[in-house]
């Protein structure tokens, strides 16, 4: 009888691991933090959370790690994080870890995240050691490539045995960190290989690597390309063609799960999950039935933060606070109100040097904003003859910022609840079809530009409306093929 606890992970990515010993309270850090919209200081905390219930759970006896362990490449918070690594392996957890872009700095020749490692002192930076892309695969070998079945030399990828009739490929993508990160033509022939290689020996394979494979909405890759997989395209044809159906990623911080299905009617899915330090921070429960090929994911989440003072708020509403969407609904009423205080609040977030000078366009922007309803939207778009008398009193009651923090605060947790059916998603389809005619008809090209061919401004709406994808961004039960 098959033991699906045999055949069940964890799945953690972007924790962002920043050491106490780091940095001391202050503006340079808090500035880091808003910048970087994450928990950065809390992020022992966040990690800790998280590890106390995978170490509750008897059951599962398997953790994976897709990258971005800290957040700036770092010796100390290197270190740190791999003796609590250390901690759970020596509780009988085996830890499987890959690495990306924020867990090294340039060696000069490259194009990577960070130059240099720093520590924030009251004031300012102080230089400090930190870790080199070629170092970290000797630092990290106890977990993954000592127990792989085969290792990828030049990527420091690998694979390993996870469960009964169960294979996980753990790929590095070994690119500079910003125009390339992805496999070279040697990585994706053992790539080919390994796939094959599980499929000879009955192995179910599943698929690991930190940047998206798919993106988490179609202007993703028309904006932003270079923080693709590198080669995801030729990924796409080998995953389809060899029936891999299931990889993991991170890097986007998002909370997203995709199904792409070509011509032939072969599929796969991205399952993106967000970072440990970000708005709602989880993790994903994998567990996958060898007898039915059956693989079982969901997401797993924090209820409170030890160690941490939320002022009274969950681990969601405190995480919150720290991403883009909480800060956003944090400042923008002060823009309006106390312009000074905005503008400290939003330092290191905003360009609070040319919006300093801008005092009377930003106020007035947050004023129209803050007393808007939604209603207000309904000429512009011409969707009154698409509304019912409750939907219209309805829509003269709900405030427009309302929307904006709910749209937002969705882009990173998923499953935006404004599906086609609410008043919501008619006001603002019609604004945005209203828009492509205008900008059409205008032929306005830096807009023009930001549309993915064959789409418009309303179907990329749509994307962040409401669930487009698979219907939930935190579960999804997928049919395996050895």
């Amino acid at each position: 009888m098959n033991n699906k606890a045999d055949n069940s992970f964890y799945l953690l990515t972007d924790i962002h691991y920043v050491s106490k010993n780091k940095w001391v309270e202050g503006k340079p850090i808090n500035n880091r933090e808003r910048g970087d919209q994450i928990a950065l200081k809390s992020s022992p905390e966040i990690f800790e959370a998280f590890t106390e219930k995978i170490l509750a759970d008897s059951e599962i006896n398997t953790l994976v790690i897709t990258g971005d362990n800290v957040d700036g490449g770092d010796v100390l918070s290197h270190e740190e994080f791999r003796e609590k690594i250390r901690a759970l392996k020596a509780a009988g957890k085996n830890v499987y870890i890959t690495v990306a872009t924020h867990d090294y700095c340039s060696t000069g020749e490259d194009e990577c995240c960070f130059h240099s490692a720093c520590r924030y002192t009251e004031t300012g930076t102080e230089p400090i050691p930190f870790m080199r892309r070629n170092e970290l695969f000797d630092f990290y070998r106890e977990f993954g490539p000592d127990q792989a079945l085969s290792v990828h030399d030049e990527s420091g990828s690998y694979t390993v045995k996870i469960g009964e009739d169960l294979r996980l490929i753990a790929i590095v993508d070994n690119g500079n960190g910003r125009s390339h990160c992805g496999l070279f033509e040697d990585g994706v022939e053992w790539l080919k290989e390994q796939i094959a290689g599980a499929k000879e020996a009955g192995d179910y394979v599943l698929l690991a690597v930190h940047h998206p494979v798919i993106p988490p909405w179609d202007v993703y890759s028309h904006m932003v390309d270079y923080e693709m997989y590198g080669g995801y395209r030729e990924l796409w044809n080998l995953m389809w063609d060899e029936n891999v159906r299931v990889i993991f990623t991170g890097h986007t911080h998002v909370q997203n799960i995709r199904k792409l299905e070509n011509d032939a009617g072969n599929w796969f899915v991205d399952v993106s999950t967000i970072s440990l330090a970000n708005a709602a921070g989880k993790m994903r429960k994998v567990t996958v039935d060898t007898e039915t090929g059956m693989c079982d994911i969901k997401s797993v989440g924090i209820e409170v933060l030890p160690g941490t003072d939320t002022g009274g708020l969950s681990a969601y509403e405190y995480l919150y606070t720290r991403n883009f969407p909480g800060i956003v609904q944090r400042i923008l009423p002060l823009a309006s109100k106390d312009f000074d205080e905005f503008l400290k609040q939003a330092e290191g977030f905003l360009p609070v040097d040319k919006l300093a000078g801008k005092k009377f366009l930003v106020k007035r922007i947050a004023n129209i904003l803050m007393r808007r309803k939604l209603s207000s939207l309904i000429r512009f778009g011409r969707s009154g003859k698409l509304l019912s008398k409750e939907q219209k009193k309805y829509a003269k009651a709900v405030p427009l910022t309302d929307i904006i923090y709910e749209i937002l605060r969705h882009i990173f947790t998923g499953n935006a609840p404004y599906t086609p059916d609410t008043v919501e998603n008619i006001v603002l389809s019609a604004v945005c079809r209203r828009l492509d005619r205008l900008v059409e008809k205008l032929n306005v090209e830096k807009v023009k530009g930001m549309i993915p061919p064959g789409s418009s401004l309303n179907e990329m709406a749509q994307d962040f409306l409401y669930n487009t994808r698979t219907g939930d961004d935190d579960s999804i039960t997928v049919q395996l093929i050895k």
